[in-house]
């Protein structure tokens, strides 16, 4: 098989490991895994990988760690959008091409937060864009609480207009728990945003790819069969 180019987040993966001092470890595993879709090359994900378009592009501001682990589903969501940028966040720096990107005249940033915790004259529900942009969504791809603390302490994104989702359902993500069901992960989040900016087909590709990368996570995990002609697998079939 033939793989694309390592996207932004297989990247900022790679320069993330050059930097460690010793083995990254997921927690509870040491099993083998495919470099490019994570899973256990047994259940490997790689033929499945949505190729859609889209006219959003998505910006992953990513805690230090999270590029390493293995559930972690801002990768499907560069897997899925074709424009996605990644960066490492730190609470004492910011990377210059961060500033760079978020200051081009072709997007309109939006960050994605919940709006209960900005002023509300910051918050916006709906995506409006002037003639000539684009959207570019700012996602905090974290856990909930570091989220909360690189919201609090990251000042480049205070100009931003923040997008407040309001879930029509709790989240789906099975790999990760979380003490709230209505805090959805990364991939669902993101999934949303493309809806609201028009691109209906790429939100449906990566929500379906979630599923199955959820399905294929946890059958590696748990040493099950997969039905490669299920309903899921045969919707994901359409975007390929």
């Amino acid at each position: 098989m033939t793989h694309p180019a390592p996207h932004a987040v297989a990247r900022l993966r790679t320069e993330r490991l050059a930097r460690s001092l010793k083995p990254f470890i997921a927690r509870g595993s040491r099993a083998e895994r495919c470099p490019h879709c994570r899973v256990q090359p047994t259940h490997c994900l790689c033929a499945w990988r949505p190729q859609v378009e889209a006219n959003a592009a998505m910006c992953l501001v990513m805690h230090d760690i999270e590029a390493l682990k293995p559930s972690n589903t801002g990768w499907l969501i560069a897997d899925v959008v074709p424009e996605t940028h990644a960066f490492g966040w730190t609470r004492t720096a910011v990377d210059p091409a961060l500033l760079e990107l978020l200051a081009d005249p072709q997007w309109q940033p939006y960050l994605v937060f919940p709006g209960e915790y900005v002023a509300p004259q910051r918050v916006v529900e709906e995506v409006r864009l002037a003639p000539g942009k684009r959207p570019l969504f700012v996602l905090l791809d974290a856990t909930w609480t570091e989220a909360r603390k690189m919201f609090r302490k990251s000042p480049y994104l205070d100009a931003l207009p923040v997008l407040s989702l309001t879930p029509a359902q709790l989240s789906r993500y099975r790999l990760r728990r979380s003490t709230r069901g209505e805090h959805l992960c990364t991939a669902e989040v993101a999934a949303m945003c493309l809806e609201l900016a028009g691109d209906l087909r790429a939100g449906e590709a990566l929500d379906d790819y979630l599923d199955v990368f959820s399905q294929h996570y946890l059958a590696a995990k748990r040493r099950l069969p997969l039905d490669l002609n299920d309903a899921l697998h045969q919707r994901l079939q359409t975007y390929r």
